[in-house]
């Protein structure tokens, strides 16, 4: 897999499945910035567990077409409330944040005051990789249920006349 590949994933980003450890991948809503994915978690925002404490999680991406393209190691870095980067990056990240109250302002100071946490995944350069498709569908089964069962039609004595 190429480097490009994942560069190019990365900048088209606004949502990726990241897993810490032997962890399930949960989705999250991702910013890209300057080749790395900006993610905020805590209370009151999506719920990540263990990704600020982390020092790397696996990240998968998807393609244009909505399929997963590809599976990529990340480096976790934790920004800290007041730093310059914090400061940088904060008010760019609530910006992108759907359906906040408030203002930006107030937004990022509701996320130091809740100690949401804001951390930047960068790819590591290492274990980049395809991901291995199964070659059937995964489809299963539909489910018994009483909506899928034909009923009969209710009789009618007489013709019910329209107005």
């Amino acid at each position: 897999m190429t480097s490009a590949v994942l560069e190019e994933a990365v900048k088209k980003a606004a949502l990726a499945w990241v897993s810490v450890g032997d962890g399930p991948a949960l989705g999250v809503w991702c910013m890209p910035l300057d080749g790395s994915l900006i993610v905020v978690t805590g209370p009151g925002e999506q719920y990540a567990p263990g990704l600020a404490e982390a020092s790397t999680a696996t990240v998968r991406l998807r393609g244009d077409t909505g399929g997963l393209i590809v599976v990529a190691e990340m480096t976790v870095t934790r920004l800290t409330p007041g730093g310059d980067e914090w400061a940088e990056v904060a008010p760019q990240l609530a910006q992108k944040r759907l359906n906040a109250s408030g203002t930006f302002d107030e937004l990022v100071a509701r996320w130091v005051a809740d100690g949401c946490a804001i951390v930047r995944l960068t790819p590591s350069g290492e274990d980049t990789t395809a991901p291995e498709l199964p070659a059937d569908s995964g489809a299963a089964a539909p489910r018994e249920t009483p909506a899928r069962v034909e009923t009969r039609r209710p009789f009618k004595l007489h013709r019910v006349r329209k107005p």
